[in-house]
C-alpha cells in the first residue's frame, strides 16, 4: 500500500508522513525532499530560475516514479500537487495508492505560516495581513482535488499522534 499525503502547505504532512511511516512500518518520503535531491537545488530555486510551470511537471513526474517503485511508503505531497497535471487522477486510479487529505482549517493554516514565509515561495512575498485571505482562496481553488481524496482527517484540536491514530484507524 502507498499512502499519500495531500493537503494544504502547514497543514502537517511531512511531519504526520514520518510518524505514519514509523508506526506501519513503510518508507517516507516528502516529495519536495525528493525533488530537491534530484534536481540538486532547493524548491524556491527552482521556482526562481525555471517558474512554477516547470515545478509542476517535475512534481507530476516525481509522483510517478514514486508510485511505480514502492510497495510500502507514505508520501507527502505539496500542497499543489494534487491540481496540477494528472496527479489527482492518477493517485484515484492507482490500485495501490490510499489518498488521505489532512484537512486544517484557514486559521490554523494561517498560524502556522506566518512564521513560515520566507521558505515557501508562493507566499514569501506577501506582506501582513495578506496571509489569510490568500490562503482561504487557495483552499477554495484547490477543494475540487482535495475533497476527491479517499480518507478526510480534520486536524484542528488533534496532535500530530492522534492525527495518525486516525489515519490508521481509517486504514484499517
Amino acid at each position: 500500500m502507498i499512502v499519500v499525503l495531500l493537503g494544504y502547505m502547514g497543514s502537517g504532512k511531512s511531519t504526520t508522513g514520518r510518524l505514519l511511516a514509523e508506526k506501519l512500518g513503510f518508507d517516507f518520503k516528502d516529495l519536495d525532499d525528493y525533488i530537491e535531491s534530484k534536481q540538486m537545488c532547493t524548491i524556491s530555486s527552482i521556482f526562481k530560475s525555471k517558474g512554477e510551470i516547470y515545478f509542476r511537471k517535475i512534481e507530476a513526474t516525481s509522483v510517478k516514479e514514486l508510485c511505480s517503485k514502492n510497495d510500502s511508503l507514505i508520501l507527502a505531497l505539496g500542497g499543489g500537487t494534487p491540481c496540477y497535471s494528472d496527479t489527482m487522477a492518477y493517485l484515484i486510479n492507482h490500485p495501490k495508492v490510499v489518498t488521505v487529505m489532512l484537512n486544517t482549517s484557514v486559521a490554523n493554516l494561517t498560524t502556522r505560516l506566518e512564521t513560515k514565509k520566507s521558505k515557501r515561495p508562493l507566499i514569501s512575498a506577501l506582506k501582513n495581513g495578506e496571509l489569510q485571505e490568500f490562503i482561504a482562496k487557495h483552499l477554495f481553488e484547490r477543494s475540487f482535488f482535495y475533497s476527491q481524496a479517499e480518507v478526510s482527517v480534520l486536524t484542528d484540536n488533534l496532535n500530530q499522534q492522534q492525527v495518525v491514530e486516525r489515519i490508521v484507524t481509517e486504514l484499517s
